[in-house]
């Protein structure tokens, strides 16, 4: 661990590997993973199972005070982070490509990121945290220690949650995939609130033939290195 470090931020599309680098980062410095992304999709599931019109702000503000989300740390690094809905845990059908895209479309919602920022900032009032998603470093730690933006081809990703499918059993054409990511990309990209985009000081790394370990190394280094403020 550093002295001095108190949040650092990854930043990204999917599919680049934010959330195993994210984990492994956080264990070496034995800082708390935030995973802003699950509490996206935490409002998604609940929009999704209560059959709330995500496309009616009025109503989808009202029903923001009924839900409660509780994030519990994974017991090993390659885990996802538990997810606490309303006293319901949730698993994988946190990480559907419907939940997915619904969590896309009411991100951009002004209530629905107003509510969860404010959540997340004070989750990070204590420091040593690392913190991922798409407007960690721009928006919710504008202040953070350390920032950085991974990316990767929307081919390569693509290729990457088709290993990831597979793995669970599940068939989908490689183009279904594809086409699917680059509209993710684009609501994530043009929506007027927190658009994803890396902060201006953040060190940007592509991810398309580095592997994880040699990631999460070049991290180390930096914040070994100390802030250049």
């Amino acid at each position: 661990m550093v002295d001095g470090v108190e949040v650092v931020t990854i930043d990204g599309p999917s599919g680049v590997g934010k959330s195993t680098i994210s984990r492994r980062l956080s264990h070496h410095l034995g800082f708390t993973y935030l995973d802003t992304g699950a509490m996206y999709r935490a409002v998604a599931w609940y929009v999704n199972r209560h059959g709330i019109d995500a496309d009616n702000e009025a109503q989808l503000t009202d029903n923001l005070d009924k839900i409660s989300i509780t994030l519990i740390p994974a017991h090993l690094p390659g885990e996802d982070t538990g997810v606490i809905v309303n006293g319901e845990h949730l698993g994988a059908e946190l990480r559907t490509p419907e939940i997915s895209m619904l969590a896309s479309r009411i991100s951009a919602l002004p209530p629905v990121r107003r509510c969860l920022t404010l959540m997340q900032q004070e989750m990070g009032k204590q420091g040593k945290v690392v913190a991922e998603g798409r407007d960690t470093g721009t928006v919710v730690f504008p202040d953070a220690a350390y920032k950085f933006f991974l990316d990767a081809s929307p081919e390569v990703r693509a290729k990457r949650r088709i290993g990831q499918l597979q793995a669970n059993g599940e068939t989908i054409s490689f183009d279904e995939v594809l086409a699917a990511t680059i509209q993710r990309d684009r609501q994530d990209r043009e929506r007027s609130i927190a658009p994803l985009r890396p902060a201006d000081d953040a060190l940007r790394i592509d991810t398309s033939t580095a592997t994880i370990d040699e990631v999460v190394d070049r991290m180390l280094g930096v914040i070994a290195a100390g802030p250049t403020l």
